[in-house]
């Protein structure tokens, strides 16, 4: 092919001479077979209909819900009523067993209410606040959520570069406010003594100097990664509807949980009350769990975590179908049909891909939880701590793997085995470093967030003090406030940062394919560096070593 045919393809990256286009920048020359690279040629979004795949993972899914529910319901209407009533129970030596004596709960009903009524003198001068506060910031958060995407899509580097004073001068101000506050007040100072007090600020400081200096060592690598978020960015704007889509399909999971935790809460009344031996003649009246019970406990926390990742992977799903749709279409598509497609290829062909996907999360997070208790707990020796490492190793791998098969599994529509080998070949063979996009573009955009939810944490919390008689109480509800920001612009957050990775595997397609689906991405994308690990495996294949 003729490089004249083509002028939107630059030069530095493309060369007809070789059948490998990526290659042609290596300062050492590589031989390409071309019955290699033939599979990977026709890699693209597959529009068409789509085959189901990994289907006994689905059924498998669904006979764990299915039987979540049955047994649920079982325990809906089997429940013994004498659970709540079980510290009226006695033990009766005439008979060897536990009765209720038929006693007035009047007493109880005082003490219940009395308590209520502590509880609301002493709280109903803060709720009123803190509702007013949450509403007031959760309504707040869209309109900084569309201010942050579009801040983030026209004006990147102002507000990148903008941000990062404030990564150090915002905990320096708080480090110096709390120091001098609990100075200032007595029973502060009375209960943190002087020492210790220092001994945090000083604590503080040194971890504000780990920021600069991570500032300091990164920073010829933020102008690139400004660059990737305002190209996210800008694939995010052009599918705004996934902002409204994701939250819904979030909701649906939490609906979904409530009968699930209804089970499990009905499931531990069914049982019965059975007398217990103390010591010599003293004998107490316990409740005794059916025999099944443990095992639906059980049962019914996997549906949960398996449920719950495999919503996370829907999503990305999700995402990265709608991007993908957006970045092989044209321009004058319809881009809503993007997101109808994805939904329907998620929870249609691609639902089990998606709950194997789910699954093996579930797993991983299973052994992690394992590993991180065993080092917890007494285990010393070399051969825990090299079994440890190995573990962490594999699981950072498979977590890295499994970030991107699940994008490429959206795009191609292909089961999930076969998309994590393929996967792990497009990215060997383009050389790309995922490491880069992944670590940086996340830290500067949870910075952002940071810095923003900072400022308005600071504002609310001035505004409670002055508007407010919650005196110390301003500070927790502030927190509060922060912590509810938080969570949306994290929202915001990650969606970003799974378009920047499905953009990431979309280019690694065209480079492959030595095609310019979007060529703003391109000029973005193509100064990303080259993964020096896949490039020495490479030239040891190419010289035989």
């Amino acid at each position: 092919m003729n490089m004249s045919e083509e002028p939107n393809k630059p030069n530095s990256l493309y060369d007809s001479s070789s059948s490998h286009p990526l290659l042609t920048n290596l300062p050492y020359p590589i031989e390409e077979n071309a019955s290699d690279s033939a599979p990977y040629l026709h890699i693209s979004y597959n529009h068409g209909p789509r085959s189901f795949n990994d289907l006994p993972f689905l059924f498998l899914f669904l006979l764990f819900i299915l039987s979540t529910f049955a047994f649920g319901i079982f325990a809906v209407f089997h429940h013994n009523p004498n659970y709540s009533t079980l510290s009226s129970f006695t033990f009766n030596p005439n008979t060897s067993s536990c009765v209720k004596p038929s006693i007035s709960t009047s007493s109880s009903n005082w003490v219940v209410l009395d308590s209520l009524d502590f509880y609301s003198s002493y709280s109903s001068h803060i709720v009123k606040d803190l509702t007013w506060t949450l509403v007031a910031t959760f309504i707040f958060s869209l309109p900084i959520c569309c201010f942050l995407l579009l801040s983030l899509k026209h004006y990147t580097k102002h507000l990148v570069y903008g941000s990062i004073p404030f990564l150090v001068v915002i905990p320096i101000f708080l480090n110096l406010y709390w120091f001098v506050a609990c100075t200032v007040s007595s029973n502060c100072s009375q209960t943190f003594p002087l020492a210790y007090r220092v001994l945090v600020l000083v604590f503080v400081f040194l971890l504000i100097g780990i920021i600069v200096w991570i500032l300091v060592m990164n920073w010829y690598r933020i102008e690139l990664t400004v660059s990737i978020i305002g190209v996210a960015s800008n694939a995010l704007s052009r599918n705004l509807g996934l902002l409204g889509v994701l939250p819904c399909l979030t909701t649906g999971l939490v609906v979904y949980y409530v009968p699930i935790v209804l089970f499990i809460v009905f499931a531990r009344f069914n049982g019965k009350v059975v007398p217990k031996h103390l010591h010599g003649d003293e004998y107490d009246c316990v409740w005794k769990e059916d025999s099944w019970v443990p095992a639906y406990f059980a049962l019914a926390i996997l549906t949960m975590l398996w449920s719950a990742t495999a919503m996370k992977e829907a999503q990305v799903y999700v995402i990265s179908g709608t991007v993908s749709h957006w970045y092989f279409t044209k321009e004058d598509e319809t881009r809503r049909r993007g997101i109808i497609t994805s939904l329907r290829n998620a929870f249609g062909p691609s639902s089990g891909t998606v709950c194997l996907s789910g699954l093996l999360v579930s797993v991983v997070r299973m052994v992690r939880s394992a590993v991180d208790n065993a080092r917890r707990e007494d285990a010393t020796g070399i051969v825990n701590l090299v079994l440890q490492c190995c573990v962490n190793a594999l699981l950072a791998a498979f977590d890295f793997l499994n970030k991107f098969t699940i994008n490429f599994a959206a795009i191609t529509g292909e089961a999930y085995c076969l998309s994590a080998m393929m996967t792990y070949e497009l990215l060997r063979r383009n050389l790309l470093s995922a490491v880069f996009v992944e670590t940086i573009s996340s830290r500067l955009l949870a910075g952002i967030v940071f810095v923003l939810s900072a400022i308005y944490t600071i504002v609310v919390c001035a505004i409670l003090k002055g508007a407010t008689n919650l005196g110390s109480d301003s500070y927790s509800v502030a927190a509060l406030a922060w912590v509810l920001l938080i969570l949306v612009l994290g929202f915001l957050v990650r969606v970003l940062d799974i378009v920047i990775d499905t953009i990431y595997v979309c280019y690694a397609i065209d480079r492959d394919r030595g095609e310019v689906c979007k060529q703003d991405v391109h000029e973005v994308y193509v100064h990303l560096p080259i993964s020096r690990s896949l490039r020495q495996s490479i030239t040891r294949k190419t010289l035989g070593v």
